[in-house]
């Protein structure tokens, strides 16, 4: 056979053009009758089942949200309670004398000059302290102050918690310095009869930080439970 000619090219490209068109006609037809043919009530079925679809959908959503928020203010609630829980716990160990604890506060150094001084001397100077705000107390840097601490007379004697006491008498006070300072010196105040009627000398200090690094164990309870609900 001879080479085509230029009306046999021509032609060939027609034929491939109008191929290409029709299997191009074929698949747009294939995509867009995916519902034709379908009755109507097949159809209403159809649209009716993709809206409830998209109505639970919509509700889950709802829900889902619903929920999210919940539990953000669950975790708030719970992080609140976590951090007051802490805090008072940290406060109970404090006033229980269980852990170390510093801040500003006052030194009142008390030094017998003649006779020793009093139980009542010393125990009147603390109670002032306490009433004042003092919220950590430690005498000597060896015993600490708790809520159930007494003095004794033991072979003449000052014993702090079955702790011997000499003199100088170093009382630590952890608290705002200027009130303890007021509520130990006032007229007739501890301190005023320490000076007085004892002739103790009494020096006291101001200070910016108080450490007070002696610490208590608490006893176990042989009776007390809880009570139901606590």
């Amino acid at each position: 056979m001879g080479s085509p000619g230029r009306s046999q090219a021509i032609v060939g490209v027609l034929l491939a053009v109008l191929g290409f068109a029709a299997v191009t006609q074929v698949r747009s037809t294939g995509l867009d009758d995916s519902y034709q043919g379908r009755r109507e009530e097949e159809l209403i079925e159809i649209f009716n089942g993709l809206t409830g679809t998209a109505d639970r959908t919509r509700r889950e959503i709802a829900r889902l949200e619903q929920r999210r928020r919940e539990l953000q203010v669950s975790t708030s609630a719970r992080s609140a309670a976590i951090e007051q829980a802490e805090q008072r716990l940290r406060t109970l160990n404090i006033l229980a004398g269980t852990v170390p604890v510093t801040g500003p506060g006052l030194r009142i150094t008390v030094t017998e000059e003649g006779d020793r001084v009093s139980i009542d001397s010393l125990l009147d100077l603390v109670q002032e302290l306490r009433t004042a705000g003092g919220e950590a107390m430690e005498f000597n840097d060896e015993v600490r102050l708790v809520a159930s601490s007494s003095f004794s007379d033991v072979n003449g004697v000052i014993h702090l918690d079955g702790v011997p006491l000499t003199s100088p008498y170093v009382l630590e006070v952890i608290g705002e310095s200027y009130t303890l300072r007021t509520a130990a010196s006032f007229p007739s105040g501890p301190v005023t009869k320490l000076r007085d009627k004892e002739d103790a000398d009494v020096a006291m200090e101001e200070l910016d930080a108080v450490d007070i690094e002696s610490v208590r164990d608490l006893p176990r309870p042989e009776f007390a439970e809880p009570a139901e609900g606590q």
